[in-house]
């Protein structure tokens, strides 16, 4: 499948979501907004779980892209981190759809292996980012000396918390990023000036 066509279904894959949700998402559904027959959809993908999982890995490469922060400082890092996944990548009137269809392919995760996979995945690599920046920032002096492993497992633990709220309750993404914020300040003494030694 070349890059164009992939573009195209995983864009149909999300408008799709959007529109019907999880459990109404039928390949007919996908292959209509795709404009294309369910016939040149099962061309490129077998079943919906299929697809879904190639959805997911799209997701999950979009996001890294996100991610990706080249500074060197970890205190940027770390900001750009909180900006990518507190900021809707894109701001349209399906975001809030696709927080509700994403939040019902992970409560799938449980009884189907690839989405559980590719979930973790996702968790992993937050958690790494998180990790990453903040052991850097303490070799650096810029934090405290604190157990990255385990800030990054609470900082993606509260996000993850942050969405369901979110999603259920129709709290802003604001009030689960000023926690997020509020912890790490706290827990790594951002914001702090370094002792200097004497």
């Amino acid at each position: 499948m070349d890059d164009d066509t992939r573009e195209a279904v995983m864009a149909a894959t999300y408008r799709a979501l959007c529109r019907h949700g999880y459990a109404e998402l039928t390949t007919q559904r996908i292959a209509d907004e795709w404009g294309k027959s369910k016939a040149a959809l099962h061309y490129h993908y077998d079943t919906k779980e299929e697809l879904l999982r190639a959805f997911l890995d799209y997701l999950l490469d979009r996001f890294e892209s996100r991610l990706a922060c080249e500074s060197a400082d970890p205190r940027v890092r770390l900001d750009s981190f909180v900006d990518a996944v507190f900021a809707p990548a894109e701001a349209d009137d399906d975001s809030r759809a696709f927080a509700v269809a994403l939040l019902e392919l992970k409560a799938q995760a449980p009884y189907t292996e690839p989405y559980r996979d590719r979930l973790a995945a996702l968790d992993e690599r937050l958690r790494e980012t998180v990790a990453s920046a903040v052991r850097d920032g303490i070799e650096a002096g810029h934090f405290r000396a604190v157990d990255p492993d385990a800030v990054a497992r609470f900082v993606v633990t509260a996000i993850d918390g942050a969405h369901v709220r979110e999603v259920t309750l129709d709290e802003s993404p604001a009030a689960g990023r000023r926690l997020v914020e509020a912890y790490l300040d706290d827990v790594l003494g951002r914001g702090n000036e370094p002792e200097v030694p004497v």
